[in-house]
This record gives C-alpha cells, sequence and structure tokens, in this order.
C-alpha cells in the first residue's frame, strides 16, 4: 500500500521505518528535511517537502508528532496533510492529544469525504523501535479494519476503542496508571536500598508476584542504577498530564493523586531533569 508518515521523532522514525520494510510503498516528512534525509538513507523511502506532497496519492497518511499545535500545524493549511490527501483515504493520528482536537480533525475530515483515527500509542521508544506498539483507536470500524493491517507493521496490539476520542481517552487512562506504578515502584526500591536488599534478587522474587509490572521489568534495574535515558521525557510525561487533568476537569474526575505526581515531576523539571525518562521518579530519593 501507497502510505505517508508525517513526524520522524523518536517514535515515528522507527514507525515509518517498519512500515517500509514491511512491503509498504512509504513516503515521509519532518520539519527537519535532515531527519527525512537520514530516513531515506537508512531505510530507501520517499521524502517530500511537505506534508501535503507527502500524503499524495496515499491511501493511508499517518502522524505521530508533539502535541495539538504541532497536529495542527502538519495538518491545516495549503501545505498540510488534509491539502493533500486524496477522497476515500484515512488519516490516523498516533500523536497523543486531546480528544478535542481528534473530534475536530475528524469533522475536517467528514467535510472532505475523507476519514479520520485518533490513534495513540503506547509502548515508548523500545517499543516503537522494535515494533511491538499497543494502539488505542478512536473512529469508524470499518475505517479501523483498513488501517489495523497497516498499523501492524508496529504494533502487536490495536484495539478500537469507540467513537472519535475514545483512543486519546484511553491514552490519558494508559498515563495516569503508568505514573502511579512508577512511583509506587520508586518508592519500594527506594526502600528496598534502604534496607540493603540485594534488588536483582527482589526484582527477580516479586516480579513473580502481584507486584510485578511492565515497569518493574523493564525499569526496576536502572531506576535502581539511576539511570534515565529511556525514551519518554519527563517534559512529554507533564504534557500528556496536563492533557488529562484538562479531561478530568470536563468529566468530574479526581486525580488528586496523580496532580501530586505530575508535581513531583515538576521538580525533575526544575533540577535540569527534563529530558530524563520517566523512571526518574526515584531520583527525588537520596540513596
Amino acid at each position: 500500500m501507497k502510505v505517508a508518515f508525517i513526524g520522524l521523532g523518536v517514535m515515528g522514525y522507527p514507525m515509518a521505518g517498519h512500515l517500509q520494510q514491511a512491503g509498504h510503498q512509504v513516503c515521509v516528512y519532518n520539519r527537519n528535511h535532515d531527519k527525512a534525509l537520514a530516513w531515506q538513507q537508512e531505510f530507501d523511502g520517499d521524502i517530500a517537502t511537505t506534508p501535503a506532497l507527502a500524503v499524495n496519492d496515499c491511501e493511508i497518511a499517518f502522524c505521530c508528532v508533539g502535541n495539538d499545535d504541532d497536529v495542527r500545524q502538519v495538518a491545516l493549511g495549503v501545505d498540510g496533510i488534509f491539502a493533500g490527501l486524496a477522497k476515500e483515504s484515512i488519516f490516523v493520528d498516533h500523536t497523543t492529544a486531546s480528544a478535542e482536537l481528534a473530534r475536530e480533525l475528524a469533522a475536517i475530515a467528514k467535510e472532505q469525504d475523507k476519514f479520520f483515527l485518533d490513534a495513540p500509542v503506547s509502548g515508548g521508544q523500545a517499543g516503537a523501535e522494535n515494533g511491538i506498539l499497543t494502539v488505542m483507536v478512536g473512529g469508524d470500524e470499518k475505517v479501523f479494519d483498513k488501517a489495523e493491517p497497516v498499523m501492524a507493521a508496529f504494533a502487536r496490539f490495536s484495539q478500537l476503542m469507540g467513537a472519535v476520542g475514545s483512543g486519546q481517552l484511553a491514552k490519558m487512562v494508559n498515563q495516569i496508571c503508568f505514573v502511579n506504578t512508577v512511583q509506587g515502584l520508586a518508592e519500594g526500591l527506594n526502600f528496598a536500598q534502604k534496607a540493603g536488599l540485594d534488588t536483582d534478587k527482589l526484582l527477580a522474587t516479586i516480579g513473580q508476584g502481584a507486584a510485578g509490572s511492565w515497569q518493574m521489568d523493564n525499569r526496576g534495574k536502572t531506576m535502581c542504577a539511576r539511570e534515565f535515558d529511556f525514551g519518554f521525557a519527563v517534559d512529554w510525561v507533564r504534557k500528556d498530564l496536563a492533557i488529562a487533568f484538562a479531561e478530568a476537569e470536563k468529566l468530574g474526575a479526581d486525580l488528586t493523586v496523580t496532580k501530586q505526581l505530575d508535581g513531583y515531576y515538576q521538580e525533575i523539571q526544575d533540577s535540569g531533569g527534563n529530558r530524563w525518562d520517566s523512571s526518574s521518579l526515584i531520583s527525588r530519593f537520596k540513596r
């Protein structure tokens, strides 16, 4: 299938690569053109100088950029995705953004006889690089059924959650749950180190029981070693949580503890740890 990928950050770069390696004809666009050239050299796909040119004649246009404003920048206007996307084609936005934006873009797509899916992903940089992301999707079932086999190039599991916006809402739940899990792990591992326990043995043991989690399996040892260079930066954690807080305000949902954790992440930012990954919550504890 002829597809486009807009945005070649730590997630989009390998995701687009998996599409090309799966046999699709991929054209990419990135605001930093040098990154697009590097991608082309590595994966031998096509590159374009605008989003509109990248999506020309494509059946599916994928996008993964930073936030709502970034999506609007690449989607709207004379050089945007909608300007170049053919009728009956699909715009799949993998950006973690607001449900409000998803509904806005879906309305534009409908007016133009095009289709839209909000499809944020979970699994981090490692998941993108290994092609094992989880995708939470909002939109029409028939549109999802067409896009899902293509997304399988970089995702091991995709789930249609409901109408447009549902994918973004599900991603908000994902972010709420994972930061709370990280804090519990940080407190437990700090306790273990203060108690003089062998943390390698500890992780291998309690990971088999009720305390086990993806975070423990993948970040437990690095948290103990105070290594925080694993992709999902604190700046992006707080961006995602801000989206969840805004939605919670509308819903009347209580996120008291999550807001406390957001304050902890702000402390890490204030100390210069903006680009540390999300597991850096343990850095607040002295060894």
